[in-house]
C-alpha cells in the first residue's frame, strides 16, 4: 500500500507545547525513559523556512524526541512567537497533537500528490543539520497536519 505520499506507515507524532522542558520531562517519566535533549530549530540560512509560501527567518521553535517504536517518534514543539505554522497552532488550539508525519522519498513530487489530493502545503524548511526537509500540509478533511519529512541520502 503506498496510498497519496507513498506510504501508509506513520514516522512521527508532534505535540505542540507551551513549555518543551516540563512536557518532556513529564513524557520520560510515563514512557520510563531517559529525558532527551532540547535541540532548536536552527538557522534561518540553514533552514530556509518559509510560512504561508513566504520567507520565515523569524520561525523557531524548541524540540524534543522521543522514539517509541520501530521507525517512530514523538516530538514535542515548543514554538516562539514569530507565525508559523506551529505559533498559529498554539494561538488557535492551544497545546495538543499538530502533526502525523511520514516518511518520504522525493519530497517534492508527494508534496504534489498530496496538493493533487486536496492538501495545502503551509510551511517548509530544511532540518536544522542541514540532512534533510520537513514539509507540512494542511489537511482538513483528515483533522491534522500530515508533515512530509525526507532525510537526504549521504
Amino acid at each position: 500500500m503506498a496510498g497519496v505520499v507513498g506510504t501508509h506507515l506513520f514516522a512521527q507524532v508532534g505535540f505542540i507545547v507551551k513549555d518543551v522542558e516540563t512536557t518532556k520531562r513529564k513524557w520520560a517519566a510515563f514512557l520510563g525513559v531517559d529525558v532527551p535533549e532540547t535541540q532548536p530549530v536552527g538557522d534561518y540560512s540553514v533552514t530556509g523556512t518559509t510560512f504561508m509560501g513566504q520567507p520565515a527567518p523569524d520561525a523557531g521553535c524548541l524540540m524534543a524526541f522521543f522514539d517509541v517504536g520501530p521507525g517512530l517518534q514523538l516530538e514535542l514543539i515548543q514554538p516562539n512567537e514569530a507565525p508559523s505554522t506551529w505559533r498559529n497552532f498554539l494561538d488557535e488550539h492551544g497545546e495538543g497533537m499538530h502533526h502525523i508525519a511520514f516518511q518520504v522519498r522525493d519530497s517534492a513530487q508527494q508534496v504534489k500528490n498530496a496538493e493533487a489530493a486536496g492538501l495545502k502545503l503551509v510551511q517548509h524548511g530544511v532540518y536544522g543539520d542541514g540532512s534533510g526537509e520537513y514539509n507540512y500540509l494542511d489537511a482538513p478533511e483528515l483533522k491534522c497536519i500530515v508533515e512530509l519529512l525526507e532525510s537526504y541520502r549521504k
